[in-house]
């Protein structure tokens, strides 16, 4: 068997895949949510601004650059401090905090890209559903980001002493065919303040028994899979003290795996947070979610990806492609006809269809854009085709 078509790690009846998620507090989040709340702002105050707004953080320091064109001026400091002591950056002895520099290099939008009324740029779109949670993503990326949902909701509300706001997970699945059938290993790595060995036996000890078990509870509620062989490892290079921005410079749109399916789809390569939705790898990756997701939402399939493609000012995608890996009741060109003939794909179809020219985005920017993070958003429910 050549490289080419080796299969995931694993035994002949199986493999393993892996996808990982990182907290709100890890430095490319920071500039995510950041950059989203500064596209908030804007929204509120004139629902047609066209922003692309990028963030860089590093110690002491946050750097925002970008185009922005709107009727209205806003004072983004106070935006992007509170973002940052939200997050939980309140410490001055830590290197960065909301009291950090902010170099603020925004500016106008181009004049034609501003005017045009199609697709921001060219590109390829990627959406994906599938029955594997019940919220039709695949388990991994799922559990990767519950399992940081809740640890930063033990740090906010003090049940877990000594927790900071950076965090990463990883969770490892083994499958057979399509589906998970064992939970095999589980991560988490999670910065803390400066304790001794004994206190971070304590701190591991209770990350397992308060986050990594009941969040498997959650999950086995709504899928089965086998954990008993599971290994779990909490910090496994040790202590943990310096962390964040001060340790680790940030980017906006660094985390686009995270951001989706964790691997287990594939992906277009751009990037959302700080994009209003006339950019396409935007508004066209949701529009694309929601239909995969009404796909099998309807029990069309079991899984549905759906890759659209734009030209720079075209008003639709010049290319629509449904792939149901054999698990569509209907042959995946009768499926693309019914996606043709139900869904606007236009640019302007899209954010109206979505209500995407309303200030939603800063909670998309932590925990995943798709799935129970966003499960009351327009992209999330499923219309009814049959």
């Amino acid at each position: 068997m050549t490289a080419l078509h080796a299969k995931p790690s694993g035994t002949k009846s199986g493999y393993i895949f892996t996808s990982e998620s990182v907290s709100e507090g890890h430095p490319d989040k920071v500039c995510d949510q950041i950059s989203d709340a500064i596209l908030d702002a804007y929204l509120a105050q004139e629902p047609y601004s066209r922003v692309a707004c990028e963030t860089l953080c590093t110690q002491d320091k946050v750097i925002l650059s970008g185009e922005i064109t709107s009727s209205k001026n806003i004072d983004v400091e106070p935006i992007v401090r509170d973002v940052i002591r939200k997050i939980g950056y309140t410490n001055p002895d830590k290197g960065f905090d909301y009291n950090c520099e902010i170099i603020n290099l925004l500016h106008e939008q181009e004049g034609d890209l501003a005017r045009n009324q199609g697709a921001g740029d060219q590109g390829l779109m990627f959406g994906y559903a599938c029955k594997q949670t019940k919220s039709l993503m695949p388990i991994p990326i799922e559990m990767a980001h519950q399992l940081l949902v809740n640890l930063a909701a033990a740090r906010k509300q003090g049940t877990i002493p000594c927790l900071l706001p950076d965090a990463k997970s990883q969770v490892s699945f083994r499958y057979e065919g399509r589906k998970p059938k064992e939970l095999e290993t589980l991560v988490i790595s999670t910065h803390h303040q400066a304790i001794c060995e004994l206190e971070f036996e304590e701190l591991k000890q209770a990350i397992t028994e308060k986050i990594v078990y009941p969040t498997i509870a959650e999950m086995e509620n709504e899928v089965h899979f086998d954990a008993g062989h599971l290994k779990v490892m909490i910090n496994p290079l040790g202590r943990w003290h310096d962390g964040g921005p001060a340790a680790d410079t940030g980017l906006t749109g660094r985390k686009i795996i995270v951001d989706t399916y964790g691997g287990w789809a594939q992906h277009g390569g751009g990037a959302f947070s700080g994009k209003d939705a006339t950019k396409v790898d935007r508004s066209a990756a949701y529009m694309a979610r929601h239909v995969a997701k009404s796909i099998v939402g309807n029990g069309l399939a079991d899984e549905c990806l759906i890759q659209f493609s734009f030209v720079i000012g075209d008003a639709a995608p010049v290319s629509v492609m449904v792939e149901t890996f054999g698990s569509g009741k209907l042959a995946d060109k009768e499926i693309e006809a019914i996606i043709m003939r139900e869904f606007d794909l236009t640019v302007m179809g899209i954010i109206e269809y979505l209500d995407l020219r309303t200030p939603i985005y800063l909670p998309t920017a932590s925990y995943g854009h798709f799935g129970l993070n966003t499960k009351d958003y327009s992209w999330e429910k499923i219309k009814k085709l049959v």
